[in-house]
């Protein structure tokens, strides 16, 4: 069986990549979990991901904190911005299919731009919330 984790990120990946906001504001289906050489800017990538135990007396499920990085190289904060309000379009309280789980909720949490050491490149960090539990 695929893990609940595995399974509302393959449904993430899938979500991000086919939404026509989210194509217009990284302007393709950039988004990776690995990210190829070489790769224009902007992109999405996969970062941290939490999973903790969410059952009950009865049932299973997890709780999943998702954190995504969306990188920038324009000299503004704006790109960034439009590309989270996408995101956040996209996924916030959508009900998205999963490999042998059920998705209960899946919620925009929240998300902070900054700008990256280098002095080149902006960074904005997006967390989002779900809860998942095993198909019977």
């Amino acid at each position: 069986m695929t893990s609940s984790s595995l399974a509302l990120q393959i449904a993430i990946f899938e979500a991000l990549r086919t939404d026509a906001g989210v194509l217009a504001s990284l302007g393709g289906p950039r988004v990776y979990d690995h990210v190829p050489r070489k790769t224009d800017y902007p992109y999405l990538t996969f970062a941290q991901t939490t999973v903790q135990d969410w059952s009950t007396g009865a049932d299973e499920g997890d709780e999943h904190i998702i954190t995504l990085h969306v990188w920038s190289r324009v000299e503004s904060r704006t790109q960034l911005q439009e590309i989270i309000a996408a995101v956040r379009a996209a996924l916030h309280d959508r009900d998205l299919p999963l490999i042998g789980h059920r998705l209960i909720n899946l919620r925009y949490q929240s998300a902070e731009t900054r700008r990256e050491p280098d002095g080149e490149r902006f960074r904005g960090i997006i967390r989002l919330r779900a809860v998942t539990e095993p198909l019977a």
